[in-house]
């Protein structure tokens, strides 16, 4: 039969949904907190507990000092009975000893203290569990009961924890009853003192995401990729889909049988339109298909270093108002999905727009080079703009010529484009490399400037748009004072770009003075050379040069080597003679000599009479 102790205790565990580890640890803290409110023990002392989990058993242990005769029994312990728990324990040492009598001697507020800490440590313990729960499920679909509505939010019922459902987060237009389910996503979990802080959201692009995995087998298994999506919740989505296997339709896929599959996510979200395209690694066909269900003629590219990626797309007269969409929700989707900046003009407006220019660059060479396209044109926009009717064929035709003239405009701004690279290359070219690797926060600058020229990354492309687009600078920082631009003119001249460390060589410098040169002697490199001194019978080792001079040192016994050889050359008649015999000679035009004025011993060697200078030179020794 089971104790009382093992019935509660597992009843806990149930309830809290805490592994009995941590509860039997809240129970063995609390049992240490009562002992050490009871017997006022310091917290220095030891102090351990431990609890049979089958018998409900507690015994406490407590650090006792071992001595002969026990003056206080809460620090100290006989000799006797600490060899009971300790066979070789000493006078003097410290024992864990148990305390008698355990729980049955403790008070009311001892008792009143180990129930708030288990209290404490149990709801601890739950509060890190939850968290560790819900934060492993953050970015998954979760499914809560409405449990009370107001202005700001909805608070969702998740059993043992609660969700906030945000109003910024929620679908417009949805409406929101006690006790509802609710589908949401999981956005962030957050710790808090009431436990977690769990926030969803109904409005969030990857809550299509996970709808479409939960009902599209193929993208769950991997054999479709979502590729983007583009939301605007309760009104209409956008997703691009693509097929990793061959054979797979992936927007049948998502579609299902008669529509099954996407009408399922559709009502899941308060009637949302969804609209599933096939991803395209053409841009052009992926920009015309993401302006679906709108036909479009022609889908031109422009990569413009200021205004960035542009797209200028011509569709039929009649389709233009489908490619837009309401409010611009259509041609905005379509924006977001394909990351494109999407210029929507009409084949009427292009051709207007053509007709107008026609007499200037680029599009001054057209009725030369099409003249009876361009007379056709214009005879077909007569013929429109008197209200008579145009038949398809004519509608073709315009279509051709604004093809024409919008891939004449692209290869006039792709020339531009090059020529406007070219000089920025060479400009940079111009510019430390060093440059390039500084971030912005470099710049001494106030914090609002350096945010706002956050975007250009590096000191180096601040530079060279100083130097050639200083308008774009000045765009940037557009709604600061008027010296702002002062400031960062200043800061750029202030700043100090680092230089390429190169290894350092140490050659003679060519303003060595003369005492630097005659301070060294001669043979200071060979540090075994014996030279005899001129006050003493023993000879004593030359010192060698201070490392810092080498390179002076090495520069002098080259000049002195090749004056040697011109001295050879008119001394000694023959060749072939040896490097042994040539230090010989050397050292025997040497002469050792007590400077009186210096108070040190110099070596004089005789130089080569042509020279321009005294015939003996001095080297310190």
């Amino acid at each position: 039969m089971r104790s009382e102790f093992e019935v509660a205790f597992n009843e806990i565990t149930e309830l809290r949904s805490l592994p009995r580890e941590i509860v039997l640890e809240a129970l063995q803290t609390a049992l240490v907190s009562a002992y050490r409110r009871d017997a006022a023990a310091s917290a220095a002392q030891r102090v351990e507990a431990n609890i049979d989990p089958g018998t409900g058993r507690a015994r406490i242990f407590v650090e006792k000092e071992v001595v002969e005769s026990v003056e206080n029994p809460n620090t100290e312990v006989t000799l006797e009975k600490a060899r009971y728990y300790e066979p070789d324990a000493q006078l003097g040492d410290m024992v864990m000893v148990q305390v008698e009598g355990t729980t049955k001697k403790f008070g009311r507020i001892a008792a009143q203290t180990a129930k708030q800490v288990i209290l404490q440590k149990i709801r601890e313990a739950e509060r890190s569990s939850l968290y560790d729960e819900y934060a492993d499920r953050e970015g998954d679909l979760i499914t809560g009961t409405v449990q009370s509505v107001n202005a700001a939010m909805v608070t969702l019922s998740l059993g043992r924890a609660e969700a906030i459902l945000p109003r910024a987060q929620q679908i417009p237009g949805e409406r929101y009853k006690a006790h509802d389910k609710v589908r949401t996503y999981v956005l962030e979990v957050k710790r808090s003192n009431r436990g977690p802080q769990i926030i969803v959201s109904r409005s969030h692009r990857n809550m299509l995401r996970r709808l479409l995995e939960y009902e599209v087998p193929e993208i769950y298994n991997g054999q479709v990729e979502i590729k983007n999506i583009a939301r605007e919740a309760g009104y209409r989505s956008k997703v691009a889909v693509a097929a990793l296997q061959e054979g797979i339709d992936p927007v049948g896929a998502c579609v299902g049988m008669r529509g099954m599959r996407i009408q399922n996510i559709v009502k899941e979200l308060h009637e949302e339109k969804i609209d599933v395209i096939e991803w395209n690694p053409d841009q052009q066909a992926f920009i015309a298909k993401a302006l679906s269900p709108a036909r479009v003629n022609g889908v031109y590219l422009e990569d413009d270093l200021a205004t960035g990626r542009t797209a200028v797309v011509i569709v039929p007269d009649d389709q233009l108002s489908l490619a837009i969409g309401r409010e611009g929700q259509n041609a905005r989707l379509a924006a977001k999905l394909t990351g494109w900046r999407i210029d929507i003009k009409s084949v009427t407006e292009a051709i207007q727009d053509a007709l107008s220019k026609i007499g200037f660059p680029p599009l001054s060479e057209l009725p030369a080079q099409h003249p009876e396209l361009v007379a056709e044109v214009s005879r077909i926009m007569e013929k429109k703009a008197a209200n008579r009717t145009v038949m398809p064929e004519e509608y073709q035709t315009l279509g051709k010529f604004a093809d024409v003239v919008e891939r004449r405009l692209v290869a006039e701004r792709d020339a531009e484009r090059q020529a406007r690279m070219s000089e920025i290359n060479m400009v940079k070219s111009t510019l430390p490399q060093r440059a390039f690797e500084l971030p912005v926060e470099t710049l001494d600058l106030p914090d609002e400037v350096v945010e706002a020229l956050q975007p250009l990354r590096n000191v180096g492309e601040i530079m060279w748009r100083f130097l050639i687009d200083e308008n774009y600078l000045r765009q940037m920082l557009t709604g600061f004072n008027n010296d702002a631009f002062a400031k960062l003119q200043a800061a750029l001249d202030k700043v100090v770009i680092p230089e390429d460390i190169e290894p350092i060589v140490e050659t003679p410098e060519v303003s060595a003075s003369i005492e630097d040169l005659v301070a060294v002697p001669e043979v200071a490199a060979e540090e075994s050379e014996i030279v005899p001194d001129a006050f003493a019978d023993e000879p004593v080792p030359q010192a060698a040069a201070p490392k810092e001079r080498v390179g002076v040192v090495k520069a002098v016994e080259r000049v002195d080597e090749e004056e040697d050889e011109d001295v050879d050359a008119l001394l000694v008649d023959g060749e072939g003679k040896g490097e042994a015999t040539k230090k010989k000679e050397r050292q025997k035009r040497r002469t050792l000599v007590f400077d009186e004025e210096i108070g040190k011993v110099v070596s004089k060697r005789h130089r080569k009479g042509r020279r321009n200078r005294d015939d003996w030179d001095d080297f310190l020794d």
